[in-house]
């Protein structure tokens, strides 16, 4: 008689686990705050020791350093005045860099894709572009018949270069294949700047263009201390001079919180236009 084998079957409980949707969105979510907290880290920290430098240290009893809670009140009650004065201040501002970004552009890429032309200007550009803008304020102010005028070319003069320089090195560097085939296709003169030169030089002269507007708020800043009526300089300046530091410390805060914006409105909008770098 065989041998029955008998084959023991037991049950095993099985506790299935739950899948959580809620999983993803949470990943997302930290994947997104973890940049934005690592960003604030240093802010953060800055902002605690001027809390205890101002309320707990010697360094409180300084009225140059005034604490943050006084510096937020005189914050809020300046916001109106600030508000004009970044109106005043952007109408100098605006103007000024999107004339240097059409001249720079224009010329860099015109100039970086001649040779004859490069040898013409190139010289001429490494004696003006080292001079500090800063030296042309009192003479601008002098000669041209509104502050207004001498701020704006101030502030063209500061961010024209930058930007030049950029597009004129992103045009020299365009690959020779692309200008080969723009032969082929038989682009020339302003079509051949638009379709080929400007969108390979697009990645330079957006870093021109960060560079220059940069160089913009700090000549705005630099011309409104001269002789402008109204401003985020000048409202610095203003409460300075009378000892209004609370304030003072105030407008500093707002100006940087201002260009803090703008560059990364530049930011975004070059992350748009240079879709296929991601």
């Amino acid at each position: 008689m065989p041998e029955t084998l008998a084959l023991e079957t037991r049950e095993v409980s099985v506790t299935p686990v739950p899948h959580t949707h809620d999983e993803p969105a949470r990943s997302a979510v930290s994947s997104r705050l973890l940049p934005v907290l690592e960003a604030s880290l240093i802010w953060i920290f800055l902002l605690g020791g001027w809390f205890v430098a101002a309320e707990y240290l010697p360094l409180g009893d300084n009225p140059l350093v005034p604490s943050p809670l006084i510096t937020a009140r005189a914050l809020w009650d300046s916001l109106p005045e600030l508000w004009l004065g970044t109106i005043s201040s952007f109408g100098i501002l605006v103007p000024g860099f999107l004339l240097a970004s059409l001249a720079g552009i224009g010329l860099g890429l015109s100039i970086g894709t001649s040779p004859r032309l490069q040898r013409a200007f190139f010289p001429f550009a490494r004696v003006a572009a080292p001079v500090p803008p800063t030296v042309y304020i009192p003479y601008a102010i002098a000669i041209l018949p509104t502050f207004k005028l001498s701020a704006i070319f101030v502030v063209f003069i500061g961010a024209f270069w930058p930007i030049f320089q950029n597009a004129a090195a992103g045009a020299h560097a365009l690959e020779e294949r692309y200008r080969d085939n723009a032969r082929i296709l038989g682009l020339s003169g302003f079509e051949y700047h638009r379709r080929v030169v400007f969108p390979a030089a697009l990645p330079h002269i957006f870093s021109g263009m960060a560079v220059g507007l940069g160089f913009s708020f700090i000549l705005l800043t630099v011309a409104e201390l001269f002789g402008a009526n109204a401003g985020l300089g000048r409202f610095v300046q203003y409460y300075a001079d009378f000892a209004d530091y609370p304030k003072m410390v105030a407008g500093i805060l707002y100006t940087g919180l201002v260009t803090f914006l703008a560059m990364t409105g530049l930011e975004k909008l070059k992350r748009r236009a240079l879709f296929w770098q991601r």
